[in-house]
């Protein structure tokens, strides 16, 4: 496929929209996920729940796990769907909350909302309320939900963190949330993320399963706890699909979690997300390490370098160790190096390990055998055009595999 960047996020939600109006009316067209009775049976689903629902919903099933394995509904409780689709967990749910308690199923498509509510009218389920609207805007009040479910929803909803946001703030204190998601290894870093065709492949969308953790604990969740995994996209008939998910390491999960008492303060909420751990592994993951640890590198020689130079001009005095300042630039060089030989298992290609092996010898022979500015400042371009390369070779394998560009000859 070709990616076609600058689309809108209305464009993406259309072409979400489209994709599931399309499993609504036509369930048995092809997809590149699976569908239908058969898919929630491979993902988990007991026969005690699928036979009794109606075989049109079970056939527009799309979802991507069994949530109900997190135990998050309790009979009497009010409960919101999110994302509910055709609307098979909520027909579940509502046989789980019975007649005292209500289910709102809440999806965006119109084709499936509306195919709920006709299958829950001939079926006189009287506990089932069915709304469209948007996971980033919640139609509801405040603390007015005791359980919340959803499969398959959140990883096609752009601004994620706002989601989070309202499913904690319509959920009353301790309320429980049950979740089946896409998850991924490593993010997708080509510039696809506004191609509405790569979001509805549900890799695009796909959170790091580790952050997607996080964005829920940042909103005020506490015992998060993964219940269940699954290699989803394995059950793709579609080839392609089935190469991009193996490429990004994208399954789905099944989480479960309590709804704290209250929200985190914002200083706290910020310092968790400026975490410098969590952005070391962003960069880690998105192969910018690299490029990271030179930037380090260079700052510590001649950052350093003109620090010395200047400070005098102010009257301060400054002695420096000239062993350890070596050493430090030694070790954020050889950070380089490993960070860069780590994007082999990526591209395969050793040309960019080679140059910052180079790169990276030219360096530490300056610094440690015989100095010659020259001699450096040589090693450190050669390093940088290494860090470079690896990381174009990244984004190409990516926007191969994602089918955005026609494999490089040789």
């Amino acid at each position: 496929m070709v990616a076609l960047l600058g689309y809108s996020r209305q464009q993406i939600v259309s072409a979400v929209q489209d994709m599931y109006t399309a499993v609504a009316e036509a369930p048995a067209s092809p997809f590149h996920f699976p569908v239908g009775g058969k898919a929630s049976e491979q993902l988990g689903y007991p026969a005690e729940y699928t036979a009794e629902l109606p075989p049109a919903l079970l056939g527009s099933f799309a979802g991507v796990g069994y949530p109900f394995r997190a135990d998050a509904i309790r009979p009497g409780n009010t409960v919101l769907d999110i994302g509910a689709g055709a609307g098979n967990d909520s027909l579940i749910a509502s046989r789980i909350v019975g007649p005292a308690g209500r289910v709102i199923a809440l999806d965006l498509t119109a084709a499936m909302t509306r195919k709920l509510k006709q299958s829950a009218e001939r079926s006189d389920t009287g506990n089932l309320d069915v709304v469209q609207a948007t996971a980033e805007q919640l139609p509801l009040p405040d603390a007015s939900i005791d359980a919340i479910t959803s499969n398959g929803a959140l990883n096609l909803v752009p601004d994620k963190r706002r989601a989070v946001a309202e499913m904690f703030r319509v959920l009353r204190s301790n309320g429980r949330l049950q979740l089946a998601d896409v998850v991924i290894h490593r993010p997708v870093s080509v510039d696809c993320h506004d191609d509405p065709r790569l979001w509805v492949e549900c890799v695009v969308g796909a959170t790091i399963r580790e952050d997607l953790i996080a964005l829920f604990e940042d909103a005020g969740f506490e015992e998060v706890a993964t219940v269940g995994s699954h290699d989803y996209f394995a059950l793709s008939p579609s080839a392609q699909t089935r190469e991009v998910a193996e490429s990004f390491g994208a399954h789905s999960i099944e989480l479960g979690m309590r709804r704290g008492e209250r929200a985190p303060s914002l200083p706290r909420q910020w310092s968790r997300r400026l975490d410098p751990r969590r952005w070391l592994l962003r960069l880690r993951r998105r192969g910018l390490l690299g490029l990271s640890a030179l930037g380090l590198a260079l700052l510590s020689c001649y950052g350093t370098m003109a620090l010395v130079g200047l400070l005098p001009l102010l009257g301060i005095g400054l002695t420096l160790h000239e062993g350890a300042w070596a050493g430090t630039i030694a070790a954020f060089v050889l950070l380089t190096l490993v960070a860069l030989a780590g994007g082999y298992r990526y591209h395969r290609a050793i040309g960019p390990i080679l140059l910052a092996a180079a790169g990276s010898a030219a360096v530490l022979y300056a610094l440690f055998i015989d100095y010659r500015a020259w001699v450096e400042l040589l090693g450190f371009v050669v390093l940088g055009g290494a860090a470079l390369w690896d990381l174009h070779r990244r984004r190409r394998e990516e926007a191969r595999v994602l089918g955005l560009e026609r494999p490089a000859a040789g």
